[in-house]
């Protein structure tokens, strides 16, 4: 009729268009794996039974886990007076309530002083003092408040110390094993009588800390007093000694050195092991007079993958932040290093620096207190979970799962 309006056509041929798309399954998982972020994943999720089949599909999953790697969203730093959560800003809005739920301070429950002892897809590992008594547990930080009590732990193991020997500082460590974490305490044994340097190896399980694995060896130096490891599969690396790395394979319980590259020894906070995908490779970063050395262990060599000029970088740092100091701008610390040789955060005077490997930028991101100068422990490094926790379907669910079914924590 006249007058009337009339559906637009184009309207109508977009609409088709869409459908055409999002009918093709090889066209929507194309689009899906450019989302970016897993928790954009799991509201795509929501959208119908078939969607959830593709996004948690585990061919999928890897494509999108190569293309997407999980983003740092931020780091705990503790001072030793309590561990403090900083974002890594800028992020997405799309990521602003994960981020939101990870700025938790555990030092504040029930009025006692907390330590994190490790962290790792999104699961942090706090020791809770109260005067000399102590309690250990794990935070799931991306769940809600009402999610987000203390999963509690055992004590570690009592250790009864054998007659002229020592124990180094002991260590706690953690690995991903399917959609869980495997803790591990490891206690390194030795004195300065003998060469030989024993490895105790406790894994918790059902609750109870358990003994894995005793390991003895002899070392040519006494060892560090603050040795660091990393996990790696089933092995366990071990900066145990200036000039050698402990090599401890848990799954034929042998024990072996790697010799540091010719030129390469520990000192004060100026190198550290890395995770490798590869089970049997390890990496070595290296800081020295503003230069960054990153090895790659792989077989029985060692090999050199990138060296990185950094007097530049911190030059253009000071140019562009005056709360940069000029003393000590010689003097690199570096205090955590990321999985396959990602990042890497220093400590230069009262600056803590983060630098991206792969990009070649550095930058400031957080600056110490009066109170906090010189008493930097530790950092851990927070990033995104993996896998993303998909929705449960109901047994008689036949359209799209509810909004209510997927979990909160993405």
């Amino acid at each position: 009729m006249e007058g009337e309006k009339q559906p637009q056509p184009a309207v109508a041929d977009s609409s088709a268009t869409v459908s055409k798309v999002l009918d093709d399954d090889n066209l929507l998982v194309e689009i899906l794996l450019r989302v970016s972020f897993p928790n954009t994943l799991i509201r795509a999720a929501l959208v119908c039974r078939r969607w959830l089949c593709h996004v948690s599909d585990k061919a999928f999953l890897g494509r999108f886990r190569k293309l997407h790697p999980p983003r740092l969203l931020g780091f705990y730093i503790d001072t030793g007076m309590g561990p403090c959560f900083t974002p890594m800003l800028p992020q997405p809005p799309e990521l602003a309530v994960v981020i939101d739920r990870a700025c938790f301070c555990p030092d504040t429950w029930q009025c006692r002083r907390a330590h994190v002892l490790d962290c790792r897809n999104g699961r942090v590992l706090t020791m809770l003092q109260d005067g000399p008594r102590f309690e250990l547990g794990v935070h799931t930080a991306l769940c809600t408040l009402t999610e987000r009590g203390m999963t509690t732990f055992p004590p570690f193991p009592r250790y009864n110390r054998p007659e002229g020997r020592f124990c180094i500082w002991p260590c706690l460590i953690s690995k991903e094993q399917g959609d869980d974490l495997s803790y591990f305490y490891v206690l390194i044994e030795s004195s300065e009588e003998t060469s030989k340097v024993t490895v105790r190896v406790y894994m918790l399980q059902h609750g109870i800390w358990c003994t894995h694995h005793t390991l003895a060896t002899d070392q040519p130096s006494l060892p560090l007093w603050d040795p660091k490891l990393v996990l790696v599969d089933s092995k366990i690396y071990i900066t145990v000694a200036p000039r050698n790395i402990m090599v401890l394979d848990l799954s034929v319980s042998s024990c072996s050195t790697i010799c540091l590259p010719q030129g390469v020894e520990y000192g004060d906070r100026d190198a550290m092991l890395s995770r490798a995908d590869d089970a049997s490779s390890v990496y070595l970063i290296q800081v020295k007079e503003l230069q960054l050395h990153i090895w790659l262990h792989k077989g029985n060599n060692w090999l050199l993958v990138d060296t990185i000029f950094m007097s530049e970088m911190v030059a253009n740092l000071r140019m562009q932040d005056y709360t940069v100091e000029d003393e000590h701008i010689d003097v690199l610390r570096i205090l955590q290093v990321g999985d396959n040789a990602e990042f890497v955060f220093f400590q230069m005077g009262r600056c803590i620096l983060y630098l991206d490997i792969k990009g070649k930028t550095l930058r400031k991101v957080y600056e110490m207190k009066d109170k906090d100068w010189y008493s930097v422990y530790y950092i851990f490094p927070f990033k995104m979970v993996w896998p993303p926790i998909f929705p449960a379907l109901k047994p008689n669910l036949q359209e799209s799962p509810s909004e209510e079914q997927y979990h909160p924590a993405q």
